[in-house]
């Protein structure tokens, strides 16, 4: 039986937080200062996103910036193959 853990991406960590607080995609991205387009992009993760912008959303979450960037570093390197961690 394999034990392969699971990367959460940024997008679906977005998705999940903007479900749980009940909130639709508009209403979210403008609490984010983003597009409906730009959130609905990181949510299927269709774009990387820059450290600048993990940083800007984490504070606008009031998370730590260093976890939100970890999540989306850590998943950018297991799409692209490369077998390097995060800490």
């Amino acid at each position: 039986m394999s034990t392969k853990k699971r990367v959460l991406s940024l997008g679906e960590f977005l998705k999940a937080h903007r479900q749980g607080e009940e909130l639709t995609q508009s209403a979210f991205a403008k609490t984010l200062g983003i597009s409906k387009q730009r959130l609905c992009d990181l949510e299927a993760n269709r774009s990387n996103v820059s450290i600048k912008l993990c940083k800007s959303l984490a504070e606008k979450l009031d998370l730590p910036p260093e976890w939100l960037v970890k999540v989306a570093l850590t998943y950018q390197l297991k799409k692209e193959g490369l077998k390097l961690k995060v800490s």
